[in-house]
């Protein structure tokens, strides 16, 4: 295979933190490449410097063999390298066709535009309406927007970080056919992801880095998962130990009856009569397709807004539907948001500050309007110490934690409030094998304490792994609640695509 892209002994340092130390790595047309690391090994450092955001301290980069120096993200398009990021970088209310011109140089969204669009959405085999505005599409239509836009440039590299996160099982298999195809036609594919068994199935081969430096490289089909994760995280990955069955006369944390929210800007879809309850010891979970009103309920249970009747909400027997969040948080409810720098952490405040953000009334951080500064850093260096959260210190800002790693504070910042209620959307959401099994062990442990969760997600192993009982929204509505031993896969996925209707009134 033709050599499209190497780094050459790169190191990246920022200021005392060595994020990419002698990194040597080499990109072939063709060629689904796998980049594997647990949070903070350096990947996004990588990224960037594939994609000209930063320049190595010492090494180089080759461009089909002859040295270069890129200047810049333009200069990365110019020869052919796209980037698809983690973080969508769309306007909600623009149309995908005017998304995909600001992209491209004097891009116009004109008819001609929309018939390429539609062009290589065929070719490719990812179904998208270029008139559509984005605000409504569904998280997988919004990265299908990402990936025509970044085809519009006719990559010869294609870079894709975390591309199925949030995406259900068959949108992944769609994803992995349209990356095959890419990799027919010759194009080199760099996939960076934290789900061992796609990268088995798509890439033929796997580059593991751990603390900024290339440990291995293999064949990911001739090795196990657990191969995988071991090289990743430098140790054995321990499986979750459970946690008791629950008891069914256990106490009511939440009860949820005929909740009703109109479709609005706080979720695709509104709600529809939702009723369902969660106990005391028990992780309830909730699959379904991104946009189809996961939304509008954590907002409806979260207090981000109110419903029409207190009663709609119960909180260990008290009406909670018109109560503001804080008052839901001092009657022991706390919450993971699924976006977790829009409404989980402040990019710009530094950890200690993050901290405080929910905990500072449950934790008595302030007093007669004046905050506690010793015991908000006490509390953030507690989250770190437990969540192995790698970061420069107390200091640091939260923006300047990589993803899984901030993902890792806010969930430690919400579990050790010891609330009687957990809302976690998607808490393993970009975080290596280590790190989610970590994640998941505190999820279990916290059950078997007594408290309530209530667990929405796309992952459908991780709902099958850890909950009691299960249901799925689509369009709003719920279907009716089962216990996890009768649930799998494919009915799952057959109530997400909104294929089975099974609805509870």
């Amino acid at each position: 295979m033709t050599e499209l892209l190497a780094l050459h002994r790169t190191t990246k340092r920022y200021g005392a933190v060595v994020a990419n130390a002698d990194i040597s790595l080499s990109l072939k047309a063709g060629e689904v490449h796998a980049l594997l690391g647990e949070n903070g090994a350096g990947k996004s450092t990588v990224v960037k410097t594939i994609c000209g955001l930063v320049e190595p301290d010492s090494g180089f980069l080759s461009w089909r063999g002859e040295r270069v120096i890129l200047t810049g993200p333009a200069d990365a398009r110019a020869k052919g390298i796209a980037v698809v990021f983690q973080h969508f970088s769309l306007f909600d209310a623009l149309t995908v066709a005017e998304n995909i011109a600001l992209g491209l140089d004097n891009g116009r969204a004109d008819s001609a535009l929309a018939d390429r669009i539609r062009d290589l959405a065929q070719r490719y085999g990812l179904a998208i309406d270029p008139s559509a505005v984005v605000g409504n599409l569904s998280v997988g239509e919004m990265q299908r927007v990402e990936i025509i836009r970044a085809l519009m440039q006719d990559p010869q590299l294609l870079v894709l970080d975390e591309p199925t996160s949030v995406l259900t099982p068959a949108e992944v298999e769609a994803l992995i056919r349209t990356l095959r195809l890419l990799a027919d036609e010759g194009r080199g594919i760099l996939y960076i992801s934290h789900k061992l068994g796609e990268i088995r199935q798509l890439c033929d081969r796997v580059t593991v880095l751990r603390s900024g430096k290339v440990v291995g490289e293999t064949d990911p089909k001739a090795s196990t998962p657990d191969q995988l994760a071991e090289m990743m995280i430098g140790q054995r990955l321990t499986a979750p130990s459970g946690k008791p069955p629950v008891n069914s006369d256990a106490r009511i944390l939440l009860e949820v009856e005929h909740l009703n929210a109109p479709a609005g800007p706080l979720g695709l879809s509104g709600l529809h009569d939702l009723t369902f309850t969660v106990l005391a010891g028990e992780i309830f979970g909730i699959a379904g397709v991104a946009g189809n009103g996961q939304k509008a309920l954590l907002a409806a249970l979260s207090g981000e807004f109110p419903v029409s009747s207190d009663s709609m909400i119960r909180l260990n027997g008290v009406a909670i539907g018109r109560m503001p969040p804080q008052a839901r948080r001092s009657r022991g409810l706390a919450y993971v948001p699924p976006d977790r720098l829009g409404t989980g952490a402040v990019p710009d405040l530094d950890l200690s500050e993050n901290a405080l953000l929910s905990a500072y009334r449950r934790l008595a951080m302030a007093a007669r309007g004046l905050l506690h500064p010793g015991k908000a850093s006490h509390f953030a260096q507690q989250i770190i110490r437990q969540f192995d959260v790698r970061s420069a210190g107390l200091s640091a800002r939260a923006g300047s934690l990589s993803g899984g790693n901030l993902q890792k504070f806010i969930v430690g910042r919400e579990m050790l409030q010891a609330p009687s209620l957990l809302l976690a959307a998607h808490p393993t959401w970009g975080v290596d094998a280590g790190a989610a099994a970590a994640i998941h062990q505190a999820l279990l442990d916290l059950a078997a304490s007594g408290a309530g969760i209530l667990l929405i997600s796309e992952d459908l192993d991780e709902l099958l792994a850890l909950a009691d009982r299960i249901a799925v929204i689509c369009d709003g509505r719920l279907s009716k609640p089962m216990a996890v031993a009768d649930a799998d896969a494919t009915t799952m996925g057959l109530l997400m695509a909104g294929e089975a209707v099974d609805a509870a009134h």
